[in-house]
């Protein structure tokens, strides 16, 4: 693990650093004054080079997915998925608390980019006080002439609102977002068409996570080279990582994707080790979604590629829970399933089904009434009967099915003890009673 300048978080625990002179002061706006004086093309080949991957979970890079916009479009949105909705994810809400005008200047350089003309703050309705923060910072950008008409003499302009949702974990994915953007329902679309062809209100529109823009201003004035040399190949640049569970120092952090999920947990830089000597028995290292490790694969890379070499989908949101050894895998498998049951949209007849077959299962096994047949259909329904991953409209089905399934994989002979013990003592009560 290298040594690291904080970028994303430099600002945090600074006085005022909500304020627009504090972050003027420090340097702030300057990337977007910067990306004013370059052509659109300029600026997304920057970002391009740079290979920003996007930060919300699907690692994407950013300048490929702005170059999918249609050439001759008249109308382009810019939305902003604030919604962060997978547990226990709250790097975005850090940002917007602690430093507004960071994502707002990145929201400013990816319009510009792009040639939005209306940027949608997406933001879910939990973040009461985060939406309060970002409302005051936007009414100074727009007072200091960072958005509205002819910004900074440039001629660009840009429009910028925040929209509170309902909050849903399918309004995460973009085309959920955008259709609760639109006053309906929030349930993802069939695609194609891609958002980047038919997005928002039928235009083209490009949606990007919070700290995918928090990284803009820093692409910009540090340019596309020095992004590159922060962490390994394909994983570069600043990432925001946090850590709950049993952990000493429980938060969010930054750092470059060059450490392992033991020194997440173990390092003074981040959750300082294990509270009261307990030990790790599982981690979620990319919220629940992505799936688990066991006490024997911590050192998992925290990137883009390792973690599929670990059964897992993905990095995703590098938000990381520590099951300790006390914990009962049981309650962990239930609270898992019941959350993708409670979220799931029901559009899709695999996801509707089949996160509630497995509530009901894991809410079986974990009350003690099990059986073995359980946790055979638990490791084979997200497999090979009906939540193969990629037949859904969007990836909670995805999700749910990797979430799951590595619990049993990897879990598998403790949660059949627990059946059998339980089994056993069933019978024996039996017998007494009949005796």
């Amino acid at each position: 693990m290298s040594e690291y300048e904080k970028v994303l978080l430099k600002n945090v625990g600074k006085p005022n650093s909500r304020q627009l002179a504090t972050y003027v002061e420090g340097g702030g706006y300057s990337g977007a004054k910067r990306a004013l004086e370059q052509t659109p093309d300029d600026v997304i080949d920057v970002v391009k080079r740079a290979n920003l991957r996007g930060r919300g979970g699907a690692g994407f890079p950013a300048g490929v997915k702005w170059s999918f916009l249609p050439k001759d479009r008249e109308v382009t949105y810019l939305c902003v998925n604030a919604d962060e909705s997978e547990p226990p994810t709250f790097s975005n809400r850090v940002l917007m608390e602690e430093d507004p005008h960071q994502l707002l200047e990145g929201i400013l350089i990816a319009g510009y980019a792009t040639q939005a003309t209306v940027a949608y703050l997406y933001m879910r309705a939990e973040f009461t006080e985060q939406y309060h923060i970002m409302q005051v910072a936007l009414d100074e950008a727009y007072n200091a002439g960072y958005f509205g008409k002819n910004i900074q003499g440039s001629g660009y302009n840009l429009e910028c609102y925040i929209h509170r949702g309902a909050g849903a974990y399918v309004c995460g994915e973009e085309t959920g977002l955008i259709e609760s953007l639109e006053g309906k329902r929030g349930w993802p679309r069939i695609k194609p068409p891609f958002p980047a062809i038919q997005g928002a209100f039928g235009k083209p529109t490009v949606v990007n996570n919070v700290e995918t823009l928090a990284n803009l201003p820093h692409i910009i004035n540090r340019g596309a080279d020095w992004f590159l040399g922060i962490g390994p190949e394909g994983s570069s640049g600043p990432k925001l990582f946090c850590i709950s569970g049993a952990v000493k120092k429980p938060g969010c952090y930054e750092g470059a994707m060059d450490f392992s999920v033991r020194e997440l947990i173990e390092s003074d830089r981040f959750g300082g080790g294990m509270r009261n000597g307990l030990k790790v028995k599982a981690v979620m290292p990319g919220g629940i979604s992505m799936g688990i490790l066991t006490a024997d694969e911590l050192d998992m890379k925290m990137d883009f590629s390792d973690p599929a070499k670990y059964g897992l989908l993905g990095l995703g949101t590098a938000s990381a829970i520590v099951i300790d050894d006390r914990t009962d895998i049981r309650k962990v498998l239930r609270n898992v399933a019941r959350f993708f049951a409670h979220e799931s949209c029901g559009q899709c007849t695999q996801c509707r089904e089949g996160t509630s077959w497995m509530y009901k299962m894991t809410n079986r096994v974990e009350r003690g009434l099990g059986r073995l047949q359980d946790i055979e259909l638990l490791g084979e329904i997200p497999a090979k009967m009906g939540m193969m991953p990629g037949l859904s409209i969007c990836g909670l089905s995805d999700g749910a099915a990797f979430a799951i399934r590595t619990i049993v994989e990897k879990f598998r002979s403790e949660l059949e003890d627990y059946v059998r013990s339980e089994n056993d003592d069933a019978v024996r009560i039996a017998l007494e009673i009949a005796n």
